[in-house]
């Protein structure tokens, strides 16, 4: 099973969509390797990692146009593979709490391209502070840091950086 889809979908939330796009992986003897899966604004956003056999990925490119009818969702199919292991990467994660304020991802994914390493993975979210109500932000990312930095200069570039922009922040490696 290592031929591969990725299915992105967007709808308005409701019940059932969740049912109705593993129901379809399912019937077509698939199956959902991974996913991301949540609620923006009214909208549902679904990201999904099928796996099959060549002919049964075939079949879910080719309904996808009446799926996307049946499910009233914006359904965006490409082929992908299996990630190959290359080079010598650290994984870390990073956590920042700041104001909510433009431009706080923006920063970030800056400050660690500009370095060469690479964000696997990254989640926001946006709350409102206990008593006072101030928005709030929260980011948590999984970065890929190359073996041959050193990480203390980094920890020390990156917290200064935090501190410029008021950015409350920790970075670690990723235990387990």
């Amino acid at each position: 099973m290592s031929n591969q889809l990725v299915i992105a979908a967007v709808g308005n939330d409701r019940p059932g969509l969740v049912d109705g796009l593993s129901g379809w992986v399912t019937d077509n003897d698939c199956n959902i390797a991974d996913s991301r899966m949540m609620v923006l604004g009214g909208e549902f956003a679904v990201l999904l990692l099928v796996t099959g056999k060549w002919n049964n990925l075939v079949k879910i490119e080719d309904q996808a146009g009446q799926m996307q009818d049946k499910l009233g969702m914006t359904l965006n199919i490409k082929r992908t593979e299996m990630k190959q292991p290359g080079g010598d990467f650290l994984p870390y994660g990073v956590d920042v709490v700041a104001l909510d304020h433009p431009g706080i991802v923006h920063n970030l994914a800056n400050f660690f391209s500009q370095r060469s390493i690479n964000i696997q993975d990254l989640s926001t979210s946006g709350y409102s502070a206990a008593h006072t109500g101030t928005p709030m932000f929260t980011v948590h990312m999984t970065l890929d840091v190359p073996a041959d930095t050193h990480i203390a200069s980094l920890r020390e570039e990156f917290m200064e950086f935090c501190d410029r922009l008021n950015l409350d922040a920790i970075i670690e490696p990723v235990k387990g």
